[in-house]
């Protein structure tokens, strides 16, 4: 009942939030009561699409609901970029109307152009979301680095998200291009599904291909945990990835010692307190030779902890990089880092853009990534 009258509720603010819109577009593009009755019809679809979206993960399997799906998510980026640039017109409205500027000519065209240019940026952001991610290459200098060590290789991924629109073909062309990298190791950094184990076994099958000499490892992001995290890890362990939960695996080159520990989600402990997430235990027992100490964190807000923990670097994702206008904007009021490799004291973190995306099929100025990290002396 609960869930219900939350649906309910969503579906209210969606309906209020269209009707701005309209408000405010529909009567100033001149359109006449057949257009108006048009554009009311189109946002009231809208509205009940954004919201088939939002819960699209877990809607019940039936001939139609891939598709219905796709639509969702969809008008999810659609509506994001029409809502977004029908407020910065209404501030342009604003300022010209307090500087005695402006003019209908003014109102009618900017009406007119604020849908064309949602469209027009939505298009770009599919395009951009559906295309097989570009490698990023990054040196990342480590002081003291043994020579053996030197340009040793990780590709990361991060933040795939199959689910209802990333499928088997989607993350079977991004295991493809990763192999062809011949990295020394893979990590996948979280954030690998949307849906449940019995929905996607299928779709993360290609996981299995995935190949380095070192090994390929795995850390669980907050959407593992909204997902059912024991079941993704019991399933990415059987198509054979090392699942790393608070530990740490040593690998060696020529007598030159490697850590690559992981840890579980910032937030895990919320859904599983065994899982609280812990580098310091990630950490516990290493050999007194470690060179140099690698960590995988979903989230880039675990680098304090890391950086007390006496970690070098730390591959992080989870931010998407913003995936698209304005979102990039609320990313720092909960991470340290958009993207990029920066800096926490002794500690090295390259923040991922991610390798798919989440919700909508669209990224506009934070294109997708698949990273090579290389260890370079300082």
């Amino acid at each position: 009942m609960a869930r219900r009258r939350s649906g309910i509720s969503l579906l209210v603010i969606l309906a209020l939030l269209h009707a701005y819109i309209g408000v405010r577009l529909l009567p100033a593009m001149e359109v006449g009561l057949p257009g108006l009755a048009l554009g009311a019809v189109l946002l009231a679809l809208s509205a009940v699409l954004v919201r088939i979206g939002l819960v699209a993960p877990t809607l019940r399997r039936t001939r139609w609901s891939e598709q219905v799906a796709w639509a969702g998510l969809l008008a999810m980026g659609f509506f994001s970029s029409l809502f977004v640039l029908t407020l910065l017109r209404d501030v342009a409205l604003l300022a010209q109307h307090l500087a005695g500027a402006g003019g209908p000519v003014f109102t009618r065209d900017s009406a007119v152009g604020v849908p064309l240019l949602a469209l027009a940026v939505t298009a770009i952001g599919f395009v951009n979301a559906r295309r097989v991610a570009r490698v990023v290459r990054v040196e990342v200098p480590i002081a003291g680095l043994p020579a053996a060590l030197n340009g040793y290789a990780i590709a990361q991924i991060s933040d795939i998200h199959v689910g209802p629109t990333i499928r088997r073909p989607y993350l079977n062309a991004i295991v493809t291009r990763v192999n062809a990298l011949k990295p020394d190791a893979i990590a996948v950094t979280g954030d690998l599904v949307d849906g449940s184990v019995q929905r996607l076994a299928l779709h993360t099958e290609p996981l299995s291909r995935l190949s380095a000499p070192d090994g390929t490892f795995f850390v669980t992001g907050n959407h593992e945990y909204y997902s059912g995290a024991e079941q993704w890890i019991a399933e990415v362990r059987r198509l054979g990835l090392r699942v790393l939960m608070n530990e740490h695996v040593i690998r060696r080159r020529g007598g030159a010692a490697l850590m690559i520990a992981g840890i579980t989600d910032y937030s895990a402990h919320l859904f599983n307190p065994a899982h609280k997430s812990d580098p310091h235990l990630a950490a516990a027992g290493a050999p007194e030779d470690v060179a140099v100490r690698i960590l995988l964190a979903h989230q880039p807000r675990s680098a304090p902890a890391a950086a007390d923990a006496g970690f070098d670097l730390q591959l992080s994702g989870h931010t998407h990089g913003g995936q698209f206008f304005p979102w990039n904007l609320f990313v720092p009021l909960q991470q340290p880092f958009v993207a990029g490799l920066n800096r926490v004291r002794s500690l090295w973190v390259y923040t991922s853009r991610g390798t798919g995306y989440w919700g909508p099929p669209k990224r506009f100025g934070a294109p997708s990534e698949i990273t090579l990290v290389k260890l370079v002396p300082a």
